[in-house]
């Protein structure tokens, strides 16, 4: 067994280390820069942490989110390592305590906000410290193409400067274009860096979009059928989270809510309350869930569409971090489109740039916004059509998402589509999606008479073509580059090099359409063998699904434990235990400390605080 394995079993309780893991581990211990792209719940956090152990000096950790931070650390502590944070949540009191300990060497990985880096009390302690690494965690945030990009990051590359020696830099993120990912090589000034992509599908996951007339009774019913698990709903404002949350707690639901609007109290407290599983369900905007490592979040529901397709996966990929079978659901409406635009127009994290700058943010957000958009009208695989975003390509069906799980024909819209294209050319290329729409479907508006487009020779060409196809054709056009949308506020239809081809009909398009008498898959929330049926734990290795009736009896028992130690220690329940480690216990039935140890995510340190507790459960289901 090589040291690092050795480590990642006595401390984390693995085996072996996940796809990628090991490939970064080692490269950080040959003194590389490093720089690793991984999903949420791939692992990023073992492949700076194994190492930090192993390397002689003090590794720092650049994180974005207090919640983040505090996370990661009471992981560590509970694993046995020695480890801390230092942030705004502490006390001045506080803060000088612990950078005491961090100076007299009492700690081998230290949490650090960015902004912190370049203050003076902790530059003293850095430039007279051994720090053989920094990590950059959530790398996406220095960039002002990512999705959360943070001026305070910018700060990292002046902090390196200052330091006599420079470390070892490795940076981590799990959303990032090939655009975004250079960006971050450049500004970092990453030095010949090991680049490692484990690819950014989650498998375990079920993707659907639904449009529902009702979408408060359409998440009313999902949640029913998913009673006693844990999940999260997105809003867009916090007017929905308000709205939403005060709904479901009138209907008799477990729930908490997290917006920037309420205080740092309680926020806190109600953070809390979801992370200790005291509440089942948390009702947030955006600014809930960076960093937060629950790893039994069951499902995830969108209220609102998000403002891009980086934020989408991001928060989607919070649920089943364990790797067991879990939902990400979409609520769509067009409204989100028009509150997405708003907030794009009138964004203030960008007033450090300058004007040209601001302006080709904004427009980056406008096209992301539209292919975010795209996604909730695709017919194709949704996870496909993820994967494409972020550059890699598959087999265009996945078996575990609504579109692949509903029945489809393809249907030949080569003569909509020209007629679309068509009006396109003959306005010469001057409207937008809905005058072009309403052109060839006939309308007779005030707006079509005033720009006189009842006159273009393409005017009621399509009028028995009904205006939702319309539309579905126009964004499968758009989203496979027949025609394209200029990135400013009036979204003016252009051609391009593609259209002339359909419009001499030298190509046909032909797309997915649902069939006639179908209506569109609904998410099966109960897993009755449809949505996500057949995973058998694909990435966990292991699943409750076909556990006997005293496993499941085993598995409340240990929960039950679980919870109590927690409670005692007053740390998440995760933290003690994750629910992936409590099934494998189940199957496994450790009779003795060397079973325990075999069991994933049982580390000696663990075994030591818990392990017999555990055991003596485990033999008194087993009787």
């Amino acid at each position: 067994m090589s040291e690092a394995c050795r480590v990642l079993k006595q401390y984390f309780g693995y085996d072996t280390f996940r796809e990628g893991q090991e490939e970064l581990v080692e490269s950080i211990l040959a003194g590389q820069d490093t720089f690793g792209i991984m999903p949420t719940g791939a692992g990023k956090s073992i492949c700076f942490q194994v190492p930090a152990l192993m390397l002689r000096g003090i590794t720092l950790v650049v994180s974005p989110l207090i919640s983040l931070m505090k996370d990661q650390v009471e992981g560590l502590n509970q694993a046995g390592v020695h480890a801390a944070y230092l942030n705004s949540s502490l006390t001045a009191g506080q803060y000088q305590k612990a950078l005491g300990y961090a100076k007299a060497g009492r700690y081998k990985i230290i949490y650090v906000a960015p902004e912190r880096l370049v203050t003076e009390g902790f530059l003293d302690f850095a430039l007279h410290a051994d720090i053989s690494m920094l990590v950059v965690d959530e790398a996406h945030c220095v960039s002002q193409w990512g999705q959360d990009f943070r001026p305070s990051y910018l700060k990292i590359v002046e902090f390196i400067e200052k330091l006599p020696d420079r470390p070892v830099i490795s940076a981590f993120t799990a959303t990032a274009t090939k655009e975004v990912r250079d960006d971050i090589i450049d500004i970092l000034l990453l030095q010949s860096p090991k680049v490692v992509t484990t690819g950014f599908d989650r498998p375990n996951l079920y993707f659907a979009v639904q449009s529902p007339k009702d979408k408060y009774a359409s998440m009313k019913n999902f949640l029913e059928l998913h009673t006693g698990q844990s999940g999260i709903v997105y809003c867009l404002t916090r007017k929905y989270v308000e709205e939403v949350f005060e709904r479901l707690r009138a209907d008799g639901f477990s729930v908490t809510k997290y917006h920037a609007g309420l205080d740092d109290m309680e926020r806190k407290a109600n953070q809390e309350e979801f992370i200790y599983s005291r509440a089942e369900i948390m009702v947030a905007t955006n600014a809930f869930g960076m960093g937060i490592d629950k790893s039994d979040v069951r499902f995830v529901v969108h209220y609102n569409m998000p403002k891009n397709m980086e934020s989408y996966y991001q928060e989607a990929g919070r649920a089943g971090r364990d790797g067991e079978a879990a939902e990400c659901v979409l609520l769509y409406a067009g409204q989100d489109v028009v509150t997405n635009q708003f907030f794009i127009d009138h964004n203030k994290d960008n007033q450090e740039l300058d004007e040209v700058g601001r302006r080709m943010v904004m427009e980056r957000d406008r096209e992301r916004l539209r292919k975010m958009t795209f996604y909730c009208f695709t017919n194709e695989c949704l996870r496909d059509y993820t994967l494409r975003y972020f550059g890699e390509y598959g087999s265009n069906y996945c078996g575990n998402c609504c579109n692949c799980l509903s029945k489809f024909e393809n249907a030949d819209v080569t003569e909509i589509a020209r007629g679309l294209i068509g009006c396109v050319e003959s306005c010469r290329q001057r409207f937008g999606t809905n005058m072009i729409v309403d052109t060839v479907h006939g309308a007779n508006t005030a707006k079509i008479r005033n720009y006189r487009m009842n006159e273009n020779p393409h005017y009621g060409e399509l009028a028995q073509t009904p205006v939702f196809r319309l539309r579905q054709v126009m964004n499968h056009l758009q989203l496979y580059g027949y025609l394209n949308v200029t990135s400013d506020e009036y979204a003016i239809v252009k051609l391009t090099d593609k259209s002339e081809a359909v419009l001499k009909g030298e190509e046909r398009i032909v797309m997915k359409l649902a069939k006639e008498q179908e209506h569109p898959a609904k998410v099966k929330g109960s897993r009755d063998g449809k949505a996500g049926r057949g995973l058998k734990g694909a990435a966990a290795g292991f699943s409750r699904e076909e556990f006997t009736e005293k496993e499941e009896q085993m598995f409340a028992r240990l929960r039950a434990l679980r919870t109590e130690i927690a409670r005692e220690e007053n740390v998440p329940p995760y933290i003690v235990f994750s629910d992936k480690t409590l099934v494998h216990m189940c199957i496994l039935k450790p009779a003795t400390k060397e079973d325990m140890l075999a069991v994933s995510g049982v580390g000696e340190f663990k075994y030591e605080k818990y392990g017999e507790r555990f055991l003596q459960c485990v033999r008194n289901v087993d009787k």
